[in-house]
Parts: structure tokens; C-alpha cells; sequence
């Protein structure tokens, strides 16, 4: 009788330790394919996370090299005090940066602003011009317009749009059609406390040069974050007083020498792992002592750094569940082998190899772990969530708690061409960063990250390979005494 044969008999005449056998080994396979379900999810979660949080690198003015000149012209000069210059970006440099491989797409943004002419705006008890509601046409002699005006070209790459904290609530956004109009989009509390509807139009008188005065038409209304706070200090306005236009009308307002330029121009890299070398890259094509790439793949490499831990944490599971399953079967293939003792002594005496009947436990094991791996697949979607979901809900809580806060602060606001601040999105060329929001980078730092747990044929396999190999090292821990065996002292004892 051949050894498969023997194997087949002996599992049929004993179901009950049959049935043992299968429900640890099992146990064994769910935890095991759970693990590998995990690791493999994180691998995919990590690389989708390349398409969906993606990376930024930004184009702006050099401050370290424009402070380091201010400071030379101090040393030097003691007559009059030097200022702080800086050069806006030319869109023909970022130009040549967007034809680098690996940029998607670059957005420039222009801030500025300028104050309200036949309507009023929403001032609060904290700011400088004190409480209620402003005059018509209140103006600010520090040359800050009370109207903060960020220029795009589609607002739907604006960060807040992109993370539905803000929303357009009637009429539309800017996009690319705008430029060169004279189209707005007002915030909702504003228009409401100005009875302003889409297709009404308001007037802009700018700061500076001429003080020219521009009619606006409002093409949309959009509701700014619930979160949003209003800006205190001297110039400050409430962030209902931040609207959006095309980048073109942003540039007219800021005067004639700043056509084709940007405050700051952020481009789009479709793999965030290739954000040094896109930077490295462009700084060969940009005059260094004016414009400076700073980097931004803090989104994608929180998500990363999640699912790392992920995957770390399911590797060791595997393990884990490997090395303690192959000491639980060892134990137990060696109490069943103790309890067939004579059995093997008779088979020996027949004339049988050692090496066919440790064949024949195998064998016997190989039929359990089939039936067993059966079973895990089963199962093992269900506990592969449960842990998958438990895993990232811990691995992003600290993450998500971090970056909440910047998530938030997107808000356009502070007039005055403040500092800029990037976003991604849109097409070339492109403005759409909001100004004084202090927010950089992607549109939300935090991007809720799932693992998709699907029981595959691959998986099935991979489980069953381990699930081999664990069988290979208990049979040979446990059959060890087989092989000293002797027939005779068997059968005697």
C-alpha cells in the first residue's frame, strides 16, 4: 500500500483528531492570510496614495537671498534704511520648468487687494477699523484695500475647493474662460448683508498708482470654511471679504510692470517620489539669487509613512503567526506521532523506508492545509479588515491630529499681496493659491486612506506556500525521532 494511500485511511478512520488538526491549522492560515492581505493592501495604498495626494514643488521669490542683500545695503549705507526687494516670478521661467518630465501641471497665483466702492464690506470688533459694518467705499490709508483679491485660474484647484471646505453655493467659479475679464466670485455673508446675487456687479477701486476703479461682475457665491477665522491686526479683514478672480484682473490691479508675472507658481508632480529631482532639475533653468524651489510632499509622505507602519505591522504578523504555528503543529504532530508509535514499528518490520512514512505525515498534513487554506479564504477578508481598518485608524490619528489645523487655514485673506501660498491643479498656466493663508502644498494633508482587502487567487496561493512550509518544518522538528527508530525495540516495548 502506498504511503498517499495510507495517508487518505488514517485521516478517515480518525475524524476527531482529523477535525483538531483542521481547525488549528485553520486558525493558523486566517491570521497568516490576514497578514499578508494587510501587507499587500498598504503596497497598493501606498501607490495610489502617488495619484491621489500627490506633491508640489513652488516657484517663488528668493527671501534668503533678498534678506542677505537688504542686509549688505545696511552695512554699507547709513543714510536711509534699505527695504526688502523682491522679484515676482515670470511665467516664462515657469514655462520652462512645466516641460520637465514628471510636472503635470503648474498653477500661478497673483495677491493683491483693493477697497470697496458703492457697497460694504464686513469688518468685526477685533480688526483696526472697528466694529460693525463699513462704510461705502471705506478705504485704509495704509495702502491695504479692504477687499483681498486672490487671482486663479480655475477655483476648483483652489486647496479649500479641492477639500469642500469651501463651496461654490450659486452661479460658478473662475476658470481658465475668465482671464482677462473682469468676472468675480464673492463669498455668501457678503453678498448676503450687500443683497448681491449672481449676474449683479460691484466696484473696485485700487490702492495704488492711479486708483483706478473697475466694475466687477459676480459670476458665483461660495460658502469660505466653517473653521476659517478672521484675521486681526492692522489691515485685516474678515475672510468674507476675500474674493476670486481670474489672475490677469489680479495683476491689472497690482499695476502694469507685473503682466505675466506671479506672486508664486506651484507645479504638480504625478510621482511624488520624483519631487527632489524635479526640483534639482528646475533650479538649473531659474536665476538662484532671485527665485528659489521649496518642496511639498508632506500629504504624501504622511500617508507613506502610515502605511509603512501598516505593512510593517503585518509583516511581523506573518512571522509572528508563522513561527508560533509551526511550534503549535510541531507539538502536535509529535504527541500524535508518540501515539503511533506501533504503527511505524510494524511498517518498519514490513520493510518500509523512514523517508516514506515521515512522506505519509506530510501527505496526511498537505490534505489538512488544503482544506484549511479552503477555510481561510473565507475568513479571511472579513479579519483582514477589521484588523486593516483598526491598523490605519491608529497609524493616522497622530497624523491627522498634526496636520488638521494647516488643513484648515486656506483661506484667502490678508490683502496686500501678502506672502502666497500653493496649491495643485488646473492647467497651464494657471493661478490659484489663495494669499495670507499661510496653507501650502497639496489640498488636504490628511487624505483618508483605506485598504482595499481582497482574497485574490495569488493570495490563495501565497497562503498556501507558507502554509507548506510550516508543514515542512513541524514534520521535520516532530519526525526527528523516527529515524532512531528501531523495529524490533518497538514492537518489544
Amino acid at each position: 500500500m502506498n504511503f498517499f494511500k495510507r495517508a487518505w485511511l488514517n485521516l478517515t478512520a480518525k475524524k476527531g483528531r482529523s477535525i483538531l488538526l483542521v481547525l488549528v491549522t485553520s486558525a493558523i492560515m486566517l491570521f497568516v492570510l490576514a497578514g499578508l492581505l494587510i501587507r499587500n493592501a498598504a503596497d497598493t495604498a501606498t501607490s495610489n496614495a502617488k495619484k491621489s495626494v500627490g506633491a508640489t514643488v513652488t516657484l517663488s521669490a528668493n527671501r534668503e537671498a533678498a534678506f542677505k542683500k537688504m542686509r549688505s545695503a545696511t552695512s554699507t549705507s547709513k543714510s536711509s534704511r534699505p527695504k526688502l526687494t523682491t522679484s515676482p516670478v515670470k511665467l516664462s521661467d515657469a514655462k520652462k520648468i512645466a516641460k520637465l518630465s514628471n510636472v503635470s501641471s503648474y498653477n500661478a497665483t497673483v495677491s493683491t487687494s483693493a477697497n470697496a466702492k458703492g457697497f460694504d464690506t464686513i469688518s468685526t470688533s477685533g480688526s483696526s477699523t472697528g466694529g460693525g459694518m463699513k462704510g461705502m467705499g471705506g478705504s485704509s490709508s495704509s495702502g491695504t484695500g479692504d477687499i483681498s483679491i486672490t487671482g486663479v485660474t480655475n477655483t476648483n484647484s483652489v486647496s479649500t475647493f479641492e477639500s469642500s471646505s469651501s463651496k461654490i453655493t450659486k452661479g460658478r467659479g473662475i476658470t481658465a474662460s475668465d482671464e482677462g475679464t473682469n468676472n468675480v466670485v464673492i463669498e455668501s455673508e457678503l453678498a448676503k448683508e450687500d443683497s448681491l446675487s449672481v449676474g449683479d456687479t460691484i466696484k473696485l477701486k485700487a490702492t495704488t498708482g492711479d486708483k483706478k476703479t473697475y466694475t466687477m461682475k459676480i459670476v458665483g457665491i461660495y460658502k469660505a470654511s466653517s473653521s476659517a477665522s478672521t484675521q486681526q491686526g492692522p489691515g485685516s479683514t474678515d475672510v468674507s471679504n476675500s474674493v476670486y478672480t481670474s489672475y490677469t484682473f489680479a495683476n491689472t490691479v497690482k499695476g502694469s510692470k507685473y503682466k505675466n508675472t506671479a506672486d508664486s507658481v506651484t507645479f504638480a508632480i504625478s510621482d511624488p517620489a520624483k519631487v527632489s529631482s524635479v526640483k534639482t532639475s528646475g533650479k538649473q533653468l531659474i536665476n538662484t539669487s532671485k527665485y528659489s524651489l521649496s518642496t511639498d510632499d508632506s500629504s504624501y509622505q504622511t500617508v507613506k509613512s502610515s502605511m509603512n507602519n501598516v505593512k510593517s505591522f503585518a509583516d511581523k504578523i506573518v512571522w509572528l503567526v508563522a513561527i508560533a504555528g509551526t511550534i503549535i503543529l510541531a507539538l502536535i504532530i509529535i504527541l500524535m506521532i508518540r501515539e503511533r508509535r506501533y504503527e511505524i514499528g510494524v511498517l518498519l518490520s514490513l520493510g518500509e523506508s523512514r523517508w516514506k512514512i515521515v512522506a505519509q505525515f506530510f501527505a496526511e498534513m498537505v490534505m489538512v492545509l488544503i482544506v484549511s487554506v479552503v477555510l481561510a479564504g473565507f475568513g479571511g477578508k472579513f479579519v483582514g479588515n477589521k484588523l486593516g481598518d483598526q491598523l490605519v485608524s491608529q497609524q493616522t490619528t497622530t497624523a491627522t491630529t498634526t496636520t488638521s489645523s494647516t488643513s484648515q487655514q486656506g483661506q484667502p485673506g490678508g490683502g496686500g499681496g501678502g506672502a502666497p501660498s500653493g496649491n495643485t491643479g488646473g492647467s497651464k498656466p494657471s493661478g490659484n493659491m489663495p494669499s495670507g493663508g499661510g496653507q501650502t502644498g497639496n489640498a488636504s494633508a490628511t487624505t483618508d486612506t483605506n485598504l482595499d482587502i481582497n482574497v485574490t487567487v495569488m493570495d490563495l496561493v501565497e497562503l498556501g506556500g507558507f502554509g507548506l512550509a510550516i508543514m515542512f518544518l513541524s514534520i521535520m522538528l516532530a519526525s526527528g525521532g523516527i529515524l532512531r527508530l528501531q523495529p524490533k525495540k518497538v514492537l518489544i516495548d
